[in-house]
């Protein structure tokens, strides 16, 4: 089928989008790279289409559908939503993306090469054609462009090459694409999802949450759009959570039941009200958590798992707690993610963990059982402080412990509860003993990163301290601000701040933080300590997956600074240092990348990059497996940045 085929059929609503389809992701450089490809005369592969009636056709977008037969796209919706949008000048009715991705792209003439508008370089260029305004002209209009380009007599001894160049390019849109179809009344939903999978086998296959969202947008139509502002509220709130994520809680207040083949038989109505409950009650439980535990950001809001969990429970109480009900389920909210009770088949878990909810009247303190017989001893020991980086299990259980005790900052005296200071934007993290003094001591990285080096500071503070030695500045501090040190559990043996006691004031903070944390917990459950400390060696202390990476030494460190700060001179987002990657599902920490620039230095429009200097193989190949385009030193990082960002970027 011809390529002007197809972009009439979707005009025409013979050819749409299935609803379980995602949005658009592709950027400029696969735009471009499709038209230099069908420029060429590469093969840019087929399309796969369901061909199914229009009655029963669930489909994406505002846009009508033809009555009778259509055919909805299940393979190519990138290609003909790239097509569709360079050719057309705007975005297809089913459009869900960027439309800058494929919004200016030019054509030379001279050197027969694609790139996106950069008015420095192209608009003193007339041999730099728009190529939507040559499409939209068509061949009636290839006179036009022809008469301006011999307007320059330069140009004139080669317009026999420009007018086959331009004719080429405009029958880009009579390239004939090989379409498949699947057909027949067996081939239910499922079996379509099913075989969509097979075919994107190399890319993100369809989980089974979006499976239900199909089917629940077949009677919902606003159903996805809901839900998504729903998640677009709690990303404003500094939370990022997905459509599965969101549908769980949704499915265990239904049905009571993990998963999603259970709201297969739901209505519409039951849907919606779902989402209502549902996301009410996730709204009291981001308030419990940020309020009571501090925890009021997307990256100490571990075991977010638990939430559906909670939600059940909420939606059982009509969401009416007493006190000790709230901070018992707080305990049994932070204690899970503490010792990552949903890091491993999420979905089975949280059916044992409702299940139990169900089976027993005393509810949550059931839950807290559970999870005593499942870990053992709820009680945390120093060595638990053991871990090092920001991404460590109980990097959150740290930040917990400042926003919910008397922690106070050490240049104002001022405390740091969440409910003076807000969101965690207005809290740094501050290496107690300076990085840059203790790698010149040659300490290794998970010493001077660890968790009993680190508290929380305001900026201004931070700044103020720079890379001074507590021995020095722990005594101004304790001068101006008596307590402020003993309220961030520093060890007040003056012999341990000095910086060649520095190992032995980790494990002395370790014990300070230990005892700190169970006091917090018994707190919460508001005395009633028996049941859950005990058993204290039944379980390895490091329950854990190892994460890999990360920064080696001050010098990387200092290189990867330099590296962002150039990028933020050129115009740039920086990037996030010592990322934490996490798993998709779990959230689970799986490495720590260098640098990393999540949505691509041109948001939406590129690809995600990774610095990693000095890793091994197994992080590139994970950073890689997760669509980081990689980068191993910072000249070809620079070179990459110049030659395809910043050269697209022009101003």
């Amino acid at each position: 089928m011809k390529i002007s085929t197809i972009l009439d059929h979707i005009d025409s609503g013979h050819m749409a989008l299935p609803e379980f389809q995602r949005g658009y992701v592709w950027n400029r450089d696969q735009v471009r790279g499709l038209f230099d490809s069908l420029y060429k005369g590469h093969p840019v592969g087929g399309l796969l289409v369901w061909v199914t009636e229009a009655k029963t056709a669930t489909h994406r977008g505002d846009g009508p559908i033809a009555a009778g037969i259509v055919k909805l796209l299940l393979d190519g919706q990138q290609r003909i939503t790239s097509l569709y949008g360079v050719v057309r000048g705007r975005a297809p009715k089913f459009f869900d993306g960027n439309s800058n991705a494929f919004s200016g792209l030019r054509f030379h003439l001279g050197t027969e090469t694609f790139a996106f508008y950069q008015p420095i370089k192209m608009q003193e260029d007339p041999l730099w054609i728009d190529v939507t305004e040559l499409m939209i002209a068509g061949t009636a209009g290839l006179g036009n462009f022809l008469a301006e380009l011999s307007k320059d007599p330069a140009n004139a001894a080669n317009i026999g090459d420009f007018a086959g160049r331009l004719s080429r390019l405009l029958s880009i849109t009579e390239v004939d694409l090989h379409v498949e179809e699947v057909t027949g009344a067996d081939k239910s939903l499922d079996i379509v999802v099913d075989i969509f999978n097979k075919v994107n086998s190399g890319g993100t296959k369809l989980s089974k949450g979006d499976l239900a969202l199909a089917k629940i947008c077949a009677e919902w139509s606003e159903g996805r759009d809901s839900m998504k502002a729903k998640l677009g509220e709690w990303e404003q709130a500094g939370f990022h959570f997905d459509l599965d994520w969101l549908l769980r809680s949704v499915n265990t207040i239904l049905t009571g039941e993990a998963k999603f083949s259970y709201l297969h038989d739901k209505s519409a109505v039951q849907i919606q009200d779902g989402l209502k409950r549902a996301s009410r009650h996730i709204d009291t439980c981001l308030n419990m958590i940020g309020g009571r535990l501090g925890l009021d950001h997307n990256q100490v809001f571990f075991g977010r798992f638990a939430v559906p969990v909670m939600t059940r429970y909420l939606d059982s109480k009509d969401g009416r707690l007493t006190a000790v009900e709230r901070d018992k389920l707080l305990f049994w909210f932070a204690q899970a993610g503490m010792w990552g009770r949903f890091s491993g088949s999420t979905e089975s878990i949280i059916d044992q963990d409702l299940a139990v909810l169900e089976a027993h009247e005393e509810g949550i303190d059931a839950l807290i059982e559970r999870l005593r017989l499942w870990h053992g001893s709820l009680q945390v020991i120093p060595a638990h402080f053991n871990g090092w980086s920001l991404g460590a299990r109980f990097y959150p259980i740290l930040y917990m412990l400042t926003r919910m005790g008397k922690a106070k900052d050490w240049g104002t005296g001022l405390p740091l509860k969440a409910s003076l200071l807000g969101n965690m934007s207005k809290l740094e993290v501050h290496h107690i003993f300076p990085k840059s003094q203790l790698y010149k001591l040659d300490f290794k990285r998970n010493e001077v990163n660890a968790l009993a080096n680190f508290c929380f500071l305001t900026k201004d503070t931070n700044l103020a301290i720079r890379d001074r030695l507590p021995e020095e500045y722990f005594v101004e501090i304790e001068e101006n601000h008596p307590g402020t040190l003993a309220s961030q559990w520093i060890p007040m043996d003056t012999s341990l701040w000095r910086v060649e006691r520095f190992l032995d004031f980790l494990e002395a903070r370790k014990h300070l933080l230990a005892e700190e944390a169970n006091k917090r917990f018994a707190e919460l459950l508001h005395g009633e300590t028996d049941v859950p400390f005990d058993n204290i060696e039944s379980r390895p202390l490091d329950v854990m997956p190892k994460a890999i990476g990360g920064i080696t030494s001050e010098a990387e460190e200092h290189e990867l600074e330099a590296i962002n700060n150039w990028v933020a001179s050129q115009g740039l987002p920086v990037g996030q240092m010592s990322f934490d990657y996490a798993d998709p599902e779990t959230g689970d920490q799986r490495a720590i990348f260098d640098l990393v620039w999540p949505q691509g230095l041109q948001p939406g429009l590129s690809s995600p990059v990774a610095l990693l200097l000095n890793e091994t193989s197994d992080v590139l190949a994970l950073a890689s497996s997760a669509g980081y385009r990689c980068f191993r030193d910072c000249a070809s990082f620079q070179a990459y940045v110049q030659r395809e960002i910043l050269k697209s970027e022009a101003a």
